[in-house]
Formats: structure tokens, C-alpha cells, sequence
């Protein structure tokens, strides 16, 4: 493998065998000329060949690359933390295996990053015009603001998959199902800071949605009930130096 690299891209995918090479194809061109990177792609028991056309597509690229291929799907927060503890870099960011999620958007985030340096941060991207049934966008309009207004994170989109952490930050997070749709506020939650960027949304073009409005509309509230459990459990210790009690 190259040199460790400072940014790690991960990128959960089940079924997305027509998608996921065009899209580390587009990744690589776009971050070549700003950073460091590896691409980690976890295929979450897929029942196509998203992991061999990932090995392709960085191969064509000359793209360095982790694929990580669970036996069975274990459900994409699953898939994140399997990308995240596999990663190189300092700094993750992840992104939808189904090219909704633009590439060109990871430099903003790259320099939003750069004054954040030191800290506990999230940088959560927010889709301003969703390529989504008019459905499916008001069901996040509305489980967002329920969200947002019993967890108070400041952040309209939850459900952008495009976020950009430190690795440091995300192993102090209280991990569980359905976790990546809360991580603003479980790091907002330990003392971090929560930063918002705008980002572009794209039609999906190649495979078919996971969505299941009803099935993430109860498993949802059950996770917020959850999370406000553990933010209001959670305490942030202050490390200070020890005191000398001098000769004697």
C-alpha cells in the first residue's frame, strides 16, 4: 500500500455493482490534486459483485483502496464503523455507495476541516435540493425537525450521508444500529462542534433505493428515544494538570 494517507473516504455499499465503480472513478479525479487519500469500500453482504467492480474501478484508476466484504448485510451503521476502524487516515469522511452524494463536494469539507484541527468536530453536509420523491423529502423534513428540536444539534440534514470527522472523534462515540444517522449529535453530544455545508444531491442513476419509509420511521423513534437517553447520560471529564504538593 502507498503511504499512510490523511483522509479516508468510506463508502458503504449493498448492491450497488453498477454505481460504485463510476463513483471511485469520479472520487479519484476530483481529490487527486487536494489530499492524501485511500478509499475504503465496505460491501455489506451484497448479492452482485459491488466488491470486484470496486477492485476494477481502482485498478483503471490507479486508486488506492480497502474493500471490506461483510458475509451477511449487517445494515450500513454496521458498514460505516467496519470502514472506519479499517481506515488509514486522520480524517473520514463517508459517502452513499449510490452516486447521490457528489464527490466535489469533499474539498469544501477538506477546508472547513483545516480551522478545526485539534478538536472534536462534525462537518455534516445538507442536500438544499434533494433529488428525492416528494414523498420521501417531506418524511425527512418531518422526522428532521422532530429530531432537531428534542436533540438540539443544529442540523437540517441528519440524513446526508457526505460527513467529515476525525477518526479520534468517532471511536468515542457510544456506537449501536441505525448510529450514523446520529452522529452530529452524539459528537455535539461528547463537547465537539458541528459545522454545516451546503452540498449538491444527484439523481440516482444505476441500481434501486433500500428506503423503507415505514420500517426507519419506527426503528427512528425508538433511536431517538435512545440517543437522548445517552446525551443525557453523557458527561464530558475535564482534563486539568495535577496538582505538586511540592517537597516533603
Amino acid at each position: 500500500m502507498d503511504s499512510c494517507p490523511s483522509v479516508s473516504v468510506v463508502i458503504p455499499a449493498k448492491d450497488e455493482q453498477g454505481s460504485i465503480g463510476p463513483l471511485i472513478a469520479e472520487t479519484h479525479r476530483i481529490l487527486r490534486e487536494h489530499t492524501n487519500f485511500e478509499i475504503v469500500v465496505v460491501d455489506d453482504g451484497s448479492n452482485d459483485l459491488t466488491s470486484g467492480a470496486a477492485l476494477v474501478a481502482a485498478r483503471e484508476a490507479g486508486c488506492a483502496i480497502q474493500v471490506v466484504r461483510h458475509a451477511q448485510s449487517i445494515g450500513q451503521s454496521g458498514a460505516i464503523q467496519t470502514g472506519i476502524r479499517a481506515a488509514r487516515g486522520e480524517l473520514i469522511v463517508t459517502m452513499d455507495g449510490d452516486g447521490q452524494n457528489d464527490p466535489a463536494d469533499i474539498p469544501t469539507l477538506l477546508s472547513q476541516a483545516a480551522n478545526l484541527q485539534g478538536k472534536d468536530f462534525c462537518i455534516a453536509g445538507f442536500r438544499h435540493k434533494r433529488k428525492d420523491t416528494a414523498w420521501k423529502r417531506f418524511q425527512s423534513r418531518l422526522a428532521n425537525r422532530i429530531r432537531s428540536a428534542l436533540l438540539k444539534d443544529g442540523v437540517p440534514d441528519t440524513g446526508c450521508g457526505l460527513k467529515l470527522f476525525p477518526k479520534s472523534t468517532f471511536l468515542k462515540l457510544p456506537w449501536f444500529n441505525h448510529g450514523h444517522r446520529f452522529i452530529p449529535a452524539l459528537v455535539k453530544g461528547i463537547g465537539g462542534d458541528i459545522e454545516i455545508v451546503q452540498v449538491n444531491h444527484r439523481d440516482r442513476t444505476r441500481g434501486n433505493s433500500k428506503y423503507n419509509v415505514w420500517n426507519r420511521a419506527w426503528a427512528g423513534l425508538i433511536d431517538l428515544a435512545g440517543v437522548m437517553w445517552l446525551l443525557h447520560r453523557t458527561r464530558v471529564a475535564q482534563i486539568v494538570e495535577p496538582r505538586d504538593m511540592g517537597p516533603g
